[in-house]
């Protein structure tokens, strides 16, 4: 009875471990930006601009950065300002109608 016992115990670790890995799947982006720091590539993908772009924030000073050993990393909470103060609502008076 206790081997059962002790077999259902992994079972239910193995199944919290799977289950802690599909959520980790399942992050959207927005979730992803409210890590800590992202290196490039990831800022590149979740914002589908090109190296240049990104290049250009750098230059411009638009977006702030830490560079450790040529490789450069970002604030979430940095991209998410910038995506914030660019943000537009625009109201269309006509709806889409001419």
């Amino acid at each position: 009875m206790s081997e059962l016992l002790n077999m259902m115990l992994e079972l239910c670790q193995e199944i919290k471990y799977i289950k802690a890995t599909l959520y980790n799947f399942r992050k959207t982006r927005l979730e992803v930006f409210k890590e800590n720091w992202i290196d490039g590539d990831e800022v590149q993908e979740a914002l589908r601009i090109s190296l240049r772009t990104l290049q250009n924030l750098r230059d411009s000073g638009t977006l702030p950065f830490s560079r450790i050993n040529g490789k450069f990393y970002y604030k979430a909470t940095d991209i998410e300002k910038l995506l914030e103060s660019n943000y537009s609502h625009l109201k269309n008076k006509n709806n889409g109608t001419k």
